[in-house]
């Protein structure tokens, strides 16, 4: 019993001390930076790059970015998104990126509360809480509040389109 119990101490230790170093090193960085540092954006990142928003995002903010992970991406149909990396479709992916993007910073407590958020291209997205989930539009919340220096990142499973 005493061993169980040690185990389950060292493991919840570990997990705080863990969750807290992540946690803490994303306060000094960007949210660019951070995503990039995460490993799980980099077509985000890529995508970032090609709409030409990186700058921006690295930016004073502050800024609420709702991330969709690599594998939300690859949910996109066949051809989508290298279709959107095109240079000729700039703008459109500029549209698409800046609807994950809310000015200001939303924590998850203030976002549970919300029926809609306005993004920074000028559009809403639709926000609802079911059974203790949030849903950004058809994405799944599944990481929250992470702290960044010039705003804060919600990680979402699927990539959201303006209307």
């Amino acid at each position: 019993m005493k061993k169980s119990c040690l185990g389950i101490l060292i493991v919840l230790f570990a997990l705080i001390m863990t969750t807290y170093g992540w946690a803490d090193q994303c306060k000094t960085k960007d949210i660019v930076d951070t995503a990039v540092g995460a490993g799980s954006f980099q077509t985000l990142a890529k995508a970032l790059t090609a709409a030409g928003l990186v700058e921006t995002l690295k930016g004073k903010g502050p800024f609420t970015v709702f991330a969709p992970t690599d594998d939300a991406f690859a949910k996109l149909p066949a051809g989508t998104l290298e279709d959107l990396m095109k240079p000729e479709n700039k703008e459109k992916l500029k549209g698409i990126l800046t609807y994950h993007v809310v000015s200001g910073e939303v924590k998850a407590a203030d976002v549970v509360k919300l029926k809609a958020a306005k993004t920074v291209n000028g559009q809403n997205l639709k926000i609802m809480v079911k059974d203790g989930s949030v849903m950004i539009d058809n994405a799944n919340v599944t990481k929250t509040d992470i702290i960044c220096s010039n705003g804060i990142i919600h990680v979402i499973d699927a990539v959201v389109l303006p209307k």
